[in-house]
């Protein structure tokens, strides 16, 4: 069974029920890192998402639903 956690308008597939508060945490953590414009331990915002995107799963689908690639 898969669910779904819907972010500006796209739907993030989740494996499991628990993927949810997952998906919810990298969400808080990403928008943390953009509004304080931390990319620590990356020297810039590209480099971050670049790592960040190659992890896949979950990240890499809130990366694509905030637009950041």
């Amino acid at each position: 069974m898969t669910d779904t956690f819907e972010l500006n308008g796209q739907q993030i597939l989740l494996k499991v029920s628990s993927d949810r508060v997952v998906a919810e945490r990298v969400v808080r953590h990403i928008q943390r890192r953009l509004d304080e414009d931390d990319w620590r331990p990356y020297t810039c915002k590209a480099d971050a998402v670049q790592a960040w995107f190659r992890l896949g799963g979950i990240r890499a689908q809130v990366l694509e639903a905030l637009n950041l690639i």
